[in-house]
């Protein structure tokens, strides 16, 4: 019987394409990952604010426009976020976003939703 392992780790973008300062959209299936490159260290958040639910990097506007320093913010309502945990930072917001496991494997940034174990 084969017992071979399925990965589940998704394909982000290359590393050498993903520089500081630069964020991804990963789409898991109708669950939206925001991934974010700070000075060389990968992040990555649940794409929806967990205030009502409103796209961060699927709402259309720049990356640039939704994060400042090391915080995400919403679009809708300004509620802050922190970029390397998911903690709530301000009101309206008072939950986390789901924080999810980043690795480069053989220059690939990959994440893992762990939603699904």
């Amino acid at each position: 019987m084969n017992h071979e392992q399925i990965s589940d780790w998704i394909d982000v973008a290359r590393a050498e394409e993903f520089g500081p300062g630069q964020s991804r959209r990963v789409d898991n299936g109708g669950n939206p990952i925001a991934v974010f490159n700070l000075d060389g260290d990968y992040y990555a958040l649940a794409d929806r604010c967990s205030h009502e639910g409103f796209p961060f990097l699927g709402c259309g506007l720049p990356a640039e426009d939704l994060v400042r320093d090391e915080e995400l913010v919403c679009p809708r309502h300004g509620a802050r976020f922190c970029l390397r945990t998911g903690a709530a930072l301000t009101p309206p917001a008072w939950e986390s976003l789901a924080a999810f496991p980043v690795r480069v494997e053989n220059g690939m940034v990959q994440v893992r939703d762990q939603r699904r174990d």
